[in-house]
């Protein structure tokens, strides 16, 4: 019997819970799999079993995936008007708000998300579902074309069924930020959400049938990234893929579809900085910054995790930064004093330990010393912030750690700032801050990434474009126009006259 403090969970989220088994839900109902292969998954704050859930064959991700082309081909959510079928992804964004308690419990135990954080995640979902199924219904399909001689015009038409493979660390929002502009367009999906955290994918598939999508257009596969992941990668059928992780997931990925020429979109990882200036608040930038770092325990790939400071405020810059992230409530993330979680496994956990002794080997200053972390009654993967310093050839200046780690140098110019920023192979999100926002912006448009923000970081307004470049990915970003014409195949039509 466990020795462990008790969790006061919704009763909703209990019964989800205690099925012997969660299945993956395609076409509208559970599929069972007939390998009778399971795959555990734990609360990473208390380290029990959450729940046992099923595994598929290869050979039913391809049945997946056929359903789904059918579903595209039988039903008529490709065909109906743009405003029918906003109408039920409102709807949809609805059941989902109305359930935000209950999903985000559910993504808390799952992933290690602070509760509060995780139903912010589950509103975000709501939200985006939202924008995409109202700028669908704006969007002009045929466009005459001015051609001297023809009659010649565009126009627009949903691809088919398109796949999707998620991370662990936003299980739910990035399903929001993935699904809502391929379902907003017409299309169909299968959704791979991690081994490590599907739960809150099950949920949100069931969900959908009750509302009334479509059998067909939502379907959930689980299992193994190596098995489940790599058969839909493979999949002749699928007409997009987009793939969110790291760099060396997203090659495979990337290759599997260049074989099949299917086009792709990879959301990888990020090694980002933040410039901070010598004209900055520095009690304030520190508090911004070190909330960014410590924030869902620093898993998120777009985080600032290279601190480049203006040497004249930088023993200033880190003795506050100290301070901060010393007094962090580390906790279980069902505990409403806790700032900040544990990280998503055991294996995560002894990543960002073994790359804290490979920085401090390889000559970096340690700041703050960081480590395990001791929670009371929980034996979870819990790790205290750390801060190093020294040179950026180091490993863990260079390499992601996914880890409320940050690693700091001192600057002299603007310039030697800009060329310390892109000292990476990564290419995602950096930040400026500086009280001049002449330079801030002149900064900010010099730094090689998809995104650059000012004194802020980790900004995604819908409506502006979020996406990586170099070693951060490819194939177009999220949350824009630009994201929902991803999700349409374009036809010309010509009449010579």
């Amino acid at each position: 019997m466990s020795t462990l403090p008790k969790l006061t969970l919704l009763p909703e989220v209990e019964k989800f819970l205690s099925r012997e088994r969660l299945t993956s839900f395609v076409g509208g109902q559970p599929l069972a799999s007939s390998s009778n292969n399971c795959i555990a998954t734990y609360d990473p704050g208390s380290g029990e079993k959450l729940a046992d859930v099923e595994e598929l064959t290869p050979q039913e991700v391809d049945q997946a995936v056929q359903i789904a082309d059918e579903a595209f081909k039988n039903t008529t959510w490709a065909t109906m008007p743009a405003n029918e079928r906003a109408a039920l992804l409102h709807r949809l964004a609805d059941a989902i708000e109305s359930h935000k308690s209950i999903i985000g419990q559910i993504e808390s135990l799952d992933a290690g998300k602070v509760e509060a954080q995780a139903q912010g995640d589950v509103q975000n979902c709501s939200d985006t579902l939202r924008y995409f199924a109202d700028l669908a219904q704006h969007m002009n399909h045929r466009t005459t074309l001015a051609v001297k001689g023809h009659e010649a015009w565009t126009f627009r038409k949903p691809w088919g069924a398109c796949a999707f493979i998620f991370p662990w660390n936003f299980p739910f929002l990035l399903i929001g930020w993935g699904i809502s502009p391929a379902l907003a367009a017409g299309n169909t999906v299968v959704i791979k959400p991690a081994e490590d955290t599907p739960l809150s994918a099950i949920y949100l598939a069931e969900l959908a049938k009750e509302v009334g999508i479509p059998d067909g257009v939502i379907n959930v596969i689980t299992g193994r990234g190596a098995t489940v992941g790599a058969a839909l990668s493979n999949n002749k059928v699928i007409k997009r893929m987009s793939f969110t992780g790291s760099p060396e997931v997203g090659r495979l990925v990337g290759e599997a579809c260049g074989r099949n020429l299917v086009p792709v979109k990879l959301e990888l990882g990020g090694k980002g900085a933040a410039v901070i200036f010598d004209d900055v608040d520095v009690a304030d930038t520190a508090e911004k910054l070190a909330a960014a770092i410590t924030f869902h325990t620093g898993q998120v790939c777009c985080d600032a995790t290279r601190w480049l400071v203006h040497q004249d405020i930088y023993d200033d810059f880190v003795n506050r930064c100290v301070s901060l992230l010393s007094e962090v409530k580390i906790g279980h993330q069902l505990d409403d004093s806790t700032q900040m979680g544990p990280v998503v496994n055991a294996k995560q956990r002894e990543r960002v330990l073994g790359y804290l002794e490979k920085g401090v080997a390889e000559g970096a200053e340690c700041l703050l010393t960081g480590g395990p972390a001791n929670v009371a009654g929980f034996p979870g993967n819990f790790v205290k912030p750390a801060l190093l310093a020294g040179s950026l050839d180091n490993t863990a200046a260079q390499e992601e750690i996914f880890g409320p780690v940050a690693y700091l140098a001192p600057f002299k110019t603007e310039q030697e700032a800009i060329e310390m920023a892109n000292y990476t192979t990564y290419g995602l999100a950096n930040s400026v801050w500086s009280a001049d926002l002449a330079r801030a912006a002149r900064v900010a448009e010099s730094m090689v990434a998809g995104n650059s923000w000012i004194n802020a970081h980790n900004v995604f307004a819908q409506g502006v474009p979020y996406g990586g470049i170099n070693q951060s990915g490819l194939g177009g970003g999220v949350l824009s126009v630009e994201t929902l014409l991803d999700y349409y195949r374009s036809t010309s039509v010509v009449r010579p006259l």
